[in-house]
């Protein structure tokens, strides 16, 4: 098995160093206005893909494109208003996005609460 050098000769390659080849890519995150969807967006548009965020609002989805166009001034970022908690939502993202090269589904189904509050039937929903 080859041994990956980075340039200083060391085995451990930096975020720098690192082509993931996405220049041109599609790249759709689902529930990617906060958080870690947000960062993987803010990454992939740094890698050079075309990303389209995605959230629950027009004002929320606005935020975050404008946030990583910020980070990533020749970023090509879009955004997609859709809420997954029905097939509405799917629809309007796949007539937005009819293909896609990059799919992260980071959508989340439940609310935040306090582990010892969460019902046996939402873990068991979630495991399905």
């Amino acid at each position: 098995m080859a041994r990956v050098v980075n340039q200083k000769g060391t085995g451990f390659l930096s975020e720098n160093e690192v082509d993931l080849r996405l220049t041109g890519k599609i790249a759709l995150v689902t529930g990617s206005t906060a958080g870690i969807g947000f960062a993987i967006a803010k990454s992939l548009a740094s890698e050079g893909a075309h990303v389209y965020v995605n959230g629950r609002t027009q004002q929320r989805v606005d935020a975050a494109t404008a946030a990583i166009r910020s980070h990533a001034t020749a970023a090509k970022v879009g955004g997609v208003v859709a809420d997954f908690s029905g097939s509405a939502g799917a629809e309007a993202v796949i007539e937005k996005l009819p293909a896609v090269d990059v799919l992260v589904n980071n959508v989340g189904i439940f609310e935040p609460k306090p582990f010892a509050e969460i019902p046996d039937a939402d873990c068991i929903a979630c495991s399905r």
